[in-house]
């Protein structure tokens, strides 16, 4: 796995949470990219598309690139060049590196995430570990929005975290810590329970600081029912095309 996202993503969890994330890859549905777009917020989790293609058969080698990427530990470079050679062979122009970052780093990162949310939320790990803390890259490249929440602590269960779960952006490379009582009281740190607010740079007004648009959801909630009552038609279709080939 990338280094870089190994390191944000895995800072004091075990190699569990590969199963974990590899599980949330294996669950998304190949469709379009004008489908993708249709599809409200919450939806899109559990969809996978990639602008510039509209072939099922590249969007699903896509898919089981990244999927590899988890599973064997393959950098960004592995699979710029993995999908390289399949899009050549395909008839295709090979992808840049500018592309093949945004696609490897915004999939990995977010079922790294929804590992780490599955584990955080375990109930054994709940009981010891009640309290989560915001944590951004700490650098300049960090969103103002983001840089907001750095450092704030809200209980494990605060609504807050349907909304702010990470990666709450295209690139965005927060994550949540989870942290003990005593941890809470040795560093002096006070649970929040509210959205904290921001000067928006257009009205001059204060309000509650939100994700960037399309990522205002917890990506670790979207799950599949199994009578798929109310999903979008295309995910129906897709999900039911799915388990067919996989019989």
């Amino acid at each position: 796995m990338d280094e870089e996202i190994k390191s944000e993503i895995l800072r004091d969890e075990d190699a569990d949470v590969f199963r974990e994330a590899l599980a949330y890859l294996q669950q998304k549905a190949v469709v379009s990219y004008t489908d993708f777009k249709r599809l409200r917020e919450w939806y899109r989790t559990l969809a996978f598309s990639v602008s510039g293609y509209t072939s099922l058969e590249v969007l699903n080698a896509f898919l089981e690139a990244l999927q590899e990427a988890v599973k064997s530990g393959t950098t960004k470079r592995d699979f710029r060049e993995q999908m390289n050679s399949f899009l050549e062979n395909q008839g295709y122009d090979g992808i840049l590196p500018y592309h093949a970052d945004t696609i490897f780093r915004q999939n990995v990162q977010t079922a790294y995430n929804v590992g780490h949310y599955q584990q955080m939320t375990d109930p054994d790990v709940m009981e010891r570990r009640k309290y989560w803390q915001y944590q951004t890259a700490g650098d300049n490249e960090v969103r103002e929005e983001h840089r907001v929440m750095d450092g704030r602590v809200y209980a494990a269960d605060d609504p807050i975290w349907d909304i702010w779960y990470p990666p709450n952006g295209f690139g965005c490379r927060c994550i949540v810590v989870s942290r003990t009582e005593s941890w809470i009281k040795s560093h002096g740190i006070t649970v929040e329970n509210m959205i904290p607010t921001m000067i928006n740079p257009k009205t001059r007004q204060a309000e509650g600081a939100l994700p960037d648009k399309g990522f205002r959801t917890n990506p670790a909630k979207a799950k599949w029912t199994p009578d798929l009552v109310g999903f979008p038609e295309v995910l129906r279709k897709a999900w039911e095309e799915r388990e067919r080939k996989a019989r």
